[in-house]
């Protein structure tokens, strides 16, 4: 079989609103994510890894740290021709219009797919942390010869109302799709869970071209709501079984479908206490399936005197005495004696001052926190101050300084 040309459209547009202040003046894709990460390079690297190599990346909203990101982090050499990770902002070429959805963001930049005339077109979401080897999907899509292919994520019947939910055959055909649904349909193979879209598609692209602009004509703009329920009834639409995708160099401690959404301060915390530990349930360090980010010149993290413990430390971080607990520290952030730092994400080019007591709390880049402060001990004094979660995670806005230097 012959290895099928693709094309990515990265979806890289969303505004983010409930990981706000987080998003407050950038977009969510471009938000940071662990030590040294944005969440971007998770998908980014998928396709890297998967040898998906023709990438354009669809922006919109508060994009301009996302655009200097890739900038420094994903330059792919232009010696080689079909190798390049592009920033598409709204061209308007069908008119005034911003992207109206996921399917029109596509259709607005069709002169893109009739310019590198793929086989296959692979619109991925650029807002989740996973790893997956996207060519497992494609041989999936191929020996299934299917016109269009879901990535689905198996989860538990009871949770399915969080989610757009596939109904499919036995051999994976998809029936149709109920959206947050009180009563799912279950896996034909188990009826304790049901197939949760991941946002992630393959089309064929003569089929994607004519369900473009078969939307366009009919004022549609979405992919899951729109495009893909009208193609079950006249194309072969197929659910790719996450669970069954498997990437070199996984733990065995590891979950080996590993899949979530950070659409929420809540979700996003919790994604980072799976990084944290001796056995995370999502190790970030694998050499065989790296996660690609920007290449920091800046200094190691040095420790003075501390107390440190399960927690994550990013170059350029000086410990002075500080204790730190189930925590990710991201670059150069100073932390002075008599720090206490527990189940906190700190972001770059914070200082932390002398006494501060922080304890599940976010601090967004650029900031000084005073000496003698103290977040997450009063909910109600945090509220007056900060975005308190009904989890009572705290965040702290991005500093002034950090207005314009996001990226």
């Amino acid at each position: 079989m012959a290895t099928p040309r693709i094309l990515a459209m990265v979806m890289a547009g969303g505004e983010g609103k409930r990981l706000h202040p987080l998003t407050a003046e950038r977009s969510k894709p471009s938000v940071p994510f662990g030590g040294r990460y944005r969440i971007v390079d998770f998908v980014l690297s998928n396709m890297i890894n998967s040898e998906i190599h023709a990438i354009y990346l669809l922006v919109q909203y508060k994009s301009q740290s996302l655009i200097e990101h890739v900038r420094r982090a994903w330059a792919v050499s232009p010696m080689i021709l079909g190798h390049f990770v592009t920033v598409v902002p709204p061209q308007m070429r069908a008119g005034p219009d911003w992207f109206q959805g996921t399917a029109d963001a596509v259709y607005q930049n069709l002169n893109l797919i009739y310019q590198h005339r793929p086989d296959l077109i692979a619109v991925f979401g650029a807002d989740h942390i996973y790893r997956m080897d996207i060519r497992q999907m494609v041989n999936f899509h191929l020996e299934c010869g299917a016109d269009a292919t879901v990535a689905a994520l198996p989860v538990p019947i009871e949770q399915s109302a969080s989610f757009g939910i596939i109904a499919a055959e036995a051999d994976g055909r998809i029936r149709e799709f109920q959206e947050k649904p009180a009563q799912a349909t279950p896996m034909p193979s188990d009826p304790k869970r049901a197939y949760a879209s991941m946002g992630n598609y393959l089309f064929s692209c003569n089929v994607l071209i004519e369900a473009l602009e078969e939307a366009h004509r009919n004022g549609e703009n979405d992919f899951g709501h729109h495009i893909l329920p009208r193609l079950t009834r006249t194309h072969g639409v197929y659910a790719y079984d996450f669970s069954t995708n498997r990437v070199p160099g996984l733990k065995p401690y590891e979950d080996q479908s590993y899949w979530r959404d950070v659409g929420t301060i809540d979700t996003y915390f919790n994604a980072h206490q799976d990084v944290l530990g001796e056995q995370p349930c999502f190790d970030a360090f694998n050499l065989q399936w790296p996660i690609y980010s920007s290449n920091y010149q800046g200094p190691i993290a040095k420790i003075l005197s501390g107390d440190i413990e399960n927690s994550i430390l990013a170059g350029g971080t000086v410990v002075k005495g500080a204790s730190v607990r189930n925590s990710v520290v991201r670059r150069e952030v100073i932390l002075e004696e008599g720090v206490e730092l527990e189940d906190c994400i700190i972001m770059d080019y914070v200082c932390v001052k002398r006494g501060s007591k922080l304890r599940r709390t976010i601090v967004d880049r650029y900031n000084v926190i005073e000496p003698g402060t103290r977040i997450g001990y009063d909910a109600d004094a945090d509220r007056q101050r900060y975005v308190v979660t009904p989890s009572g995670i705290v965040v702290v806005p991005a500093g002034r300084r950090g207005l314009d230097l996001l990226y």
